[in-house]
C-alpha cells in the first residue's frame, strides 16, 4: 500500500483516463439493482465497495442517501483519510470507512455473533480485483454474505484472455474477449511491476463462483489510442444459488418441453451418462456431479453443469438460451432493420385470438408486436437468427422501461441524443446480456439515423444517393406530404418513376451482390424472380399500383420510411403509436409475457415444440431462400403440420406467383435410413392450401406489394 501513500490527494485525477468502465459498471448496477428491488422495498439496502473511489461516481446513478448502510473498505489509510474527509463534506453519515484486509472483511453491524450469511444486497471493486493476492478468499467471502435471492455483485477491472475459451466461458458468452499473444505478454508483465495480476484466473474463479448477468469486454486507449488498447471488463452477477426457477418460465414451451440447452456441456453428456465422461478442458471450472450406480452396473454421473447468462437475468427474461455457433459470425449485424410486410394485410385472415398460440419470423419484430396489440395472442414464438433477435430485444426493452417520447425517438425518428446513457441506466437491465453487448458495441446506429444502418440501411442510403443526384430530392419529400392520391400518383409518374427506372439503377437492383447485401434478397430468391420476369418488370409491378391505392403521408408506412428515412407520427407502425405503444406497456407489460424470442433455425425450434402446441404460423419469404427440392423444405413442412393443432393455419410469401415449394419433388428420409422419392406438396402433409395473392401488376396486394404471390395453409382435421 506504499504505493498509494505518496498519491493518495491526486489518487482520483490521475486514474480518471486509465480506470474506464467505472461509470458504466455503477450506472449498470444502479438499473439493475432498480428492477431488483422493485418487489423487495422493504428489505434493508446495504452496500459494500471494496477498494473504494466509487462512492461519489454512484451518486450520480443511484443517490447514496438510498442505500441504509454504505461501507468502503481498503487497506491503504491514506487514501481512506481522503476519503473520510470527502464523505464527511456531503454530510453522508450511512457511509462507514474501513480499513481491512478485503479477504477478511467484517462490518460493525455484524456483531454479536450475528450469521452475516446472505446479508448484503450489493457489492462493487473497481479494479482492486486483480490487486489482491487471496482472490479465492475474497470471492468465496462475497458469495457467502452475499444475498441469494437479490444481491448483484459488479466488477470493473483490467484482464487478459486466451484465445481458445472453455465451454463455461463460452456459456455465459462475452464479444471480443479473447487477446492475441503479444497483448497477453506485455500487458501482465507490464503491470506485474505494480503487483496488479492480469492472469486468467482471477476472472475465471469470478466466472465460476457467481451466476453471469452481464458482460462487457473494452480496450482502455489511454494516451495513444490505436497503439496502447488495455484490456479491461465489466461484469454484473448474482449468487449461482439464486433460484432459477422463477426465470424458467421463459425457457418452458407448451407441453413441458424445453427449448435451449443450460449449457453446451449438455448437447455431449444429455444429463446422465456412463463412466465415458469426457476430462474437462485446461482451467475448466469443475461441475456438480453426483453418483450413482446405473441400472446394468455402470456408474452414472448427473451434471449440473454452470447455467448461461439468460438464467440470471434480473427482469422477465424473452430471449431464450443460445450458444454462439459459426452460422452467427456471418451476421455482422442485421438484416433488417425494419420489416417489409403488411400486418394488416395478415390479420385479415388469421383470425387472431388471446387463445392462440404461433410462430412468427422475426425480421425486425414490428409485425409480432403488431399481432400482440391486436389480439394479444397468449405465445408468439419469434424465430431468427441473432442479430434480428437483439434488435426486437432492444424494442422489448424500450416499451419495458422507456417513455413514449424516448421510445419514439429511437425507433420512430431513428436518432436519439443520449442512446448510451439510456442503455446502461433504463434498457440494460430488460436485455439478456448478448443483446447488451451487441448494442453496446453498436450504440452510434441511434447518433444519426438508425434505419440506415444494417444490411437494408444500404438500400436506403443508395436511394437518397440516387435521388440527389437526379436533383429530386424535393419531389420525394413532396410526394410524402400529398393530400389526395391524385397529386401523390403525378409527382411519381413524372418525377420518380423515370428515376427509380433509369437503365443503370435496374442495372444494380438486378446484382446478386446488392440484392443480397442492401435487398436481403437471397440467391435462390432471386433465381425465382427471374424466371417469371425481368428487373425491370418487377420494379413496374411492385410500384407503379401502390402510388393510386395508398397515401404515403398517412396509410403506407413502408415507403415513407424508405424515402425519408424514418417514420412520422401518423404513418409508422402500430407499436409506435401512442395507442399500441401504451397497450404493450399496460397491466405491467403483460401483453409482452407472450414473447418468446429463438435464436434457431425454424425446423431446430419447431422439433423443440410439443404436437398440437402452435394453432398460427407466418414464416413469410422463408421458404424462398431454399434450393429447389431441398429436403429441408420437406422437413420443416412435416414440422409444422405436427405441431399444428387441428385447423391451425400456416401462411408465406414469394417473389415468385408459382413457387416451387408448393408442388415438389424431393427425398424424404425415413428411420430405417431407407430413402425413396416420393410426390410432396403441402396438400400431402395434411394441408388445405389456399391462393390468397397473385399479383397480376395492375393491382397492388397490400401496402408492400413486393412478393408476387401469398398463400395459406389449413391443417387438415
Amino acid at each position: 500500500m506504499q504505493f498509494y501513500e505518496g498519491q493518495a490527494d491526486i489518487y482520483d485525477k490521475t486514474r480518471t483516463s486509465l480506470l474506464r468502465g467505472r461509470d458504466t459498471m455503477l450506472s449498470l448496477s444502479a438499473s439493475h439493482l432498480r428492477v431488483m428491488r422493485a418487489s423487495q422495498l422493504k428489505k434493508r439496502l446495504v452496500w459494500i465497495d471494496i477498494g473504494g473511489h466509487n462512492i461519489e461516481l454512484m451518486n450520480k446513478f443511484f443517490p447514496i442517501s438510498f442505500f441504509d448502510a454504505v461501507y468502503v473498505v481498503d487497506l491503504c489509510e491514506p487514501l481512506l483519510q481522503v476519503a473520510r474527509k470527502r464523505f464527511a463534506a456531503k454530510g453522508w453519515k450511512n457511509v462507514t470507512v474501513l480499513c481491512q484486509d478485503a479477504s477478511q472483511f467484517t462490518l460493525p453491524e455484524w456483531t454479536d455473533g450475528k450469521d452475516p450469511k446472505g446479508s448484503i444486497s450489493f457489492i462493487t471493486m473497481s479494479y482492486s480485483l486483480s490487486m489482491i493476492p487471496s482472490y479465492y478468499t475474497l470471492l468465496d467471502r462475497i458469495d457467502y454474505v452475499l444475498s441469494p435471492q437479490d444481491g448483484l455483485l459488479g466488477v470493473v477491472d483490467f484482464y487478459t484472455a486466451g484465445k481458445q475459451p472453455s465451454l463455461h466461458e463460452k456459456a455465459i458468452g462475452g464479444v471480443s474477449k479473447e487477446c492475441g499473444w503479444l497483448s497477453r505478454w506485455f500487458w501482465q508483465i507490464w503491470f506485474d511491476f505494480d503487483h496488479v495480476s492480469l492472469g486468467m484466473a482471477r476472472r475465471s474463479y469470478l466466472e465460476y463462483k457467481f451466476g453471469t448477468v452481464k458482460i462487457y469486454n473494452g480496450r482502455n486507449r489511454f494516451i495513444l489510442p490505436f497503439i496502447v488498447r488495455i484490456p479491461y471488463y465489466i461484469w454484473l452477477g448474482r449468487p449461482r444459488s439464486y433460484d432459477v426457477s422463477k426465470a424458467c418460465h421463459a425457457f418452458e414451451i407448451e407441453g413441458g418441453n424445453l427449448i435451449g440447452n443450460c449449457s453446451p456441456i449438455l448437447s455431449q453428456l444429455d444429463h446422465k451418462v456412463t463412466d465415458n465422461v469426457p476430462p474437462l478442458e485446461i482451467g475448466e471450472p469443475a461441475m456438480d456431479m453426483k453418483l450413482s450406480p446405473g441400472h446394468n452396473g455402470d456408474v452414472v454421473v448427473d451434471v449440473t453443469p454452470p447455467l448461461s447468462s439468460f438464467h440470471y437475468q434480473v427482469s422477465r427474461p424473452w430471449r431464450l438460451p443460445y450458444y454462439e455457433q459459426p452460422v452467427h459470425k456471418e451476421f455482422r449485424t442485421f438484416i433488417y432493420s425494419f420489416t417489409w410486410e403488411d400486418p394488416f394485410e395478415d390479420m385479415k385472415y388469421l383470425y387472431l385470438s388471446k387463445q392462440d398460440s404461433m410462430l412468427v419470423i422475426t425480421s425486425a419484430g414490428d409485425n409480432a408486436l403488431h399481432y400482440a396489440i391486436e389480439a394479444q395472442p397468449q405465445r408468439i414464438h419469434c424465430v431468427d437468427m441473432n442479430p434480428q433477435g437483439h434488435l426486437l430485444e432492444l424494442k422489448l426493452a424500450g416499451i419495458a422501461s422507456l417513455s413514449y417520447d424516448d421510445f419514439f425517438a429511437l425507433f420512430g425518428t431513428g436518432q436519439h441524443p443520449d442512446f448510451r446513457g439510456l442503455l446502461d441506466s433504463k434498457l440494460a437491465p430488460h436485455l439478456s446480456s448478448s443483446a447488451y453487448q451487441f448494442w453496446r458495441l453498436n450504440a452510434d446506429a441511434f447518433s444519426s439515423a438508425f434505419y440506415m444502418h444494417g444490411y437494408s440501411g444500404w438500400a436506403l442510403r443508395l436511394a437518397r444517393i440516387i435521388f440527389s443526384l437526379a436533383g429530386v430530392t424535393e419531389h420525394v419529400k413532396r410526394m410524402c406530404d400529398c393530400d389526395t392520391l391524385e397529386e401523390q400518383e403525378k409527382i411519381w409518374r413524372l418525377k420518380l418513376r423515370p428515376v427509380l427506372l433509369n437503365p443503370m439503377v435496374v442495372a444494380l437492383l438486378k446484382n446478386p451482390v446488392f440484392c443480397w447485401n442492401a435487398l436481403g434478397v437471397p440467391l435462390n430468391q432471386r433465381r425465382m424472380l427471374l424466371e417469371e420476369g425481368s428487373i425491370y418488370d418487377f420494379i413496374c409491378h411492385t410500384l407503379d399500383p401502390l402510388t393510386s391505392t395508398y397515401l404515403l403521408k398517412t396509410g403506407n408506412y413502408f415507403y415513407i420510411l424508405t424515402l425519408l428515412g424514418h417514420y412520422t407520427p401518423v404513418s409508422c407502425p402500430n407499436y409506435l403509436t401512442l395507442r399500441g405503444f401504451n397497450v404493450l406497456k399496460a397491466n405491467s407489460r403483460g401483453v409482452l409475457d407472450a414473447f418468446r424470442l429463438h435464436t434457431d433455425a425454424i425446423v431446430n425450434v419447431l422439433r423443440g415444440l410439443s404436437p398440437w402446441s402452435l394453432t398460427r404460423a407466418l414464416i413469410m419469404d422463408h421458404l424462398d431462400w431454399f434450393t429447389p427440392g431441398s429436403k429441408e423444405v420437406v422437413e420443416e413442412v412435416e414440422e409444422f403440420h405436427r405441431v399444428l393443432a387441428p385447423g391451425g393455419l400456416v401462411y408465406w410469401r414469394s417473389a415468385s406467383r408459382k413457387p416451387w415449394y408448393n408442388e415438389m419433388w424431393a427425398i424424404r428420409y425415413f428411420w430405417s435410413t431407407i430413402s425413396s422419392y416420393a410426390r410432396f406438396r403441402f396438400e400431402k402433409a395434411g394441408f388445405e392450401v389456399t391462393s390468397i395473392a397473385v399479383r397480376d401488376g395492375s393491382t397492388a396486394t397490400d401496402r408492400v406489394n413486393m412478393y408476387a404471390s401469398c398463400w395459406g395453409g389449413a391443417k387438415r382435421s
